[in-house]
Formats: C-alpha cells, sequence, structure tokens
C-alpha cells in the first residue's frame, strides 16, 4: 500500500522531465516559420519540397516555406517563401532546390546577386533553377560520355 503514492509520484517525474527534453529539443532544433516578408519563386520541378522546409544562405536558415500552389495555366510550382526582415536580398538573387545529400530534406538555396536594386514584400524571384534528381544527373553524365565518343570519331 505504501508503494503506490511513491509509484505516482516518479511516474510524474518521469513524465516532467521527458516534457522538458521535449521542449528543450523544439526550440534547439529551430522549427518555428521566420516571420517577414514574402517571396515568391516558381520551378518546374520541386522534388518533395514541403512547407515547411527552410531557406538557406550559405547554409544559415534566413527563411521558411510556407505555402506551395500549381499554377493552373502552365503548370509551374509556385512556391512562398517567409523571409526574415533583416535580410535584403537583391533583385537577381537565385533560388534553387537543394538537398542535405541523396536521402536529405530539400530546402531551398538563395545564392545573392550583386544587384543594388531590393526584393520587397510579394516580389517574384526570377532567377530560379529547378531540382535535380539522381536520374536526371546520372542521364546528363551518360548523354556526355557517349556524345563525346561520337565526336572523336
Amino acid at each position: 500500500m505504501n508503494k503506490r503514492p511513491f509509484e505516482t509520484v516518479m511516474g510524474l517525474m518521469v513524465l516532467g522531465i521527458a516534457g522538458l527534453f521535449l521542449y528543450f529539443a523544439y526550440s534547439v532544433a529551430d522549427l518555428q516559420a521566420v516571420k517577414g516578408y514574402t517571396l515568391t519563386a516558381r520551378f518546374l520541378k520541386v522534388g518533395g519540397l514541403n512547407v515547411g522546409a527552410d531557406v538557406m544562405i550559405n547554409g544559415i536558415k534566413i527563411g521558411t516555406v510556407v505555402g506551395q500552389h500549381l499554377d493552373s495555366e502552365n503548370y509551374d510550382a509556385e512556391i512562398k517563401m517567409s523571409i526574415a526582415s533583416d535580410v535584403k536580398l537583391p533583385k537577381d538573387s537565385v533560388a534553387m532546390i537543394s538537398s542535405n545529400g541523396l536521402m536529405g530534406n530539400k530546402f531551398i538555396k538563395i545564392d545573392p546577386g550583386k544587384s543594388k536594386e531590393l526584393l520587397v514584400d510579394g516580389d517574384v524571384v526570377s532567377n530560379t533553377k529547378d531540382f535535380k534528381t539522381l536520374e536526371d544527373m546520372v542521364g546528363e553524365v551518360i548523354f556526355m560520355v557517349t556524345g563525346n565518343d561520337e565526336k572523336e570519331e
């Protein structure tokens, strides 16, 4: 009979500690969406990019993908991004979809341009590069190898 209160208290302590670990993991993982100005980019292929994916410059998170939409006219994928207010991007910046390794998460990588004009809330990033799958890259290598053999003959 004396064991039940002790077991209950220990169980509550374990649950409390587990809750603290979850809170710590959530705060360290930086899973919150970045609040700031919104930009749109159009891609032919997004390769599994999801809402909530990171937007990065040189490996540093500057934004979050907040929406995806299929353009009904030309069937491009329209990606909406929220960029941190303190990050000012030149108009000639390039947005590309990249991944962390072969099976890693997809994210948008931004290569800042040199233009003096800056992108503002609601602008469209006009310079984009589509996601290349492993099959696309292997096909390009095979095409280059077989194309070079034909030229030598």
